[in-house]
């Protein structure tokens, strides 16, 4: 759950034998269910149907190829963001954002939660450059969520006393606590209701 960054770049080589979309949605559904480190070369060779001569051919090192998957994830998966930041309130924004997480998190085509908190809840001391890779990005999201509640309230649509920061930081916790959960089994259901006590508590 994050918002998209500078694309990387693939290796240029001979033509593959394999489809690098299909291959791209298999890893990045590896790296959603097992985390980084959880996901071994030889769970993604599998899973995407290739050798590992062609996998460092194709996208790179393990790194590489999760950063790829990332820039994949940012663009299709969770576009709701972006759509939700649009809407022409500082609250229809919040609702929308909350509801699309807890609706996204929940679908049974792909893993439950986020992939930006599922793959690196564990990263140790050599991975250490993927952990702050994700953290960038969750700030992007929370950044791009700032914006949009600063620009609600030079326009009057939250209160005086109201810190645009503070608001966009809860949200953001909110979002990654139900991410938390739905890896852990909650319900769509269940975080709806999460959804509306955090809208009772909005600022009025």
């Amino acid at each position: 759950m994050f918002m998209k960054q500078k694309k990387a770049a693939c290796s240029m080589g001979r033509p593959r034998s394999f489809d690098t979309e299909k291959a791209l949605e298999a890893a990045m559904r590896v790296f959603w269910e097992k985390g980084y480190e959880g996901a071994s070369l030889t769970d993604l060779t599998e899973a995407m149907g290739i050798h590992r001569p062609s996998l460092y051919a194709a996208f790179g090192d393990k790194e590489a190829l999760f950063r790829l998957v990332l820039e994949r994830y940012a663009e299709g998966q969770v576009a709701y963001m972006h759509n939700a930041l649009e809407e022409p309130t500082a609250r229809k924004a919040a609702e929308r954002l909350l509801r699309g997480a807890a609706e996204f998190m929940t679908e049974s085509c792909h893993p439950q939660g986020c992939l930006s908190i599922q793959g690196g809840l564990a990263c140790g001391d050599e991975n250490d450059s993927v952990r702050r890779e994700l953290i960038a990005r969750r700030l992007a999201g929370e950044t791009a969520i700032l914006q949009r509640f600063k620009r609600a309230k030079s326009e009057g649509d939250l209160p005086g006393d109201v810190s645009p920061a503070e608001l966009a930081r809860y949200i953001s916790a909110v979002m990654y606590g139900m991410s938390v959960q739905a890896a852990g089994g909650a319900s769509r259901a269940e975080l709806m209701g999460v959804v509306r006590a955090t809208l009772r508590a909005w600022p009025e």
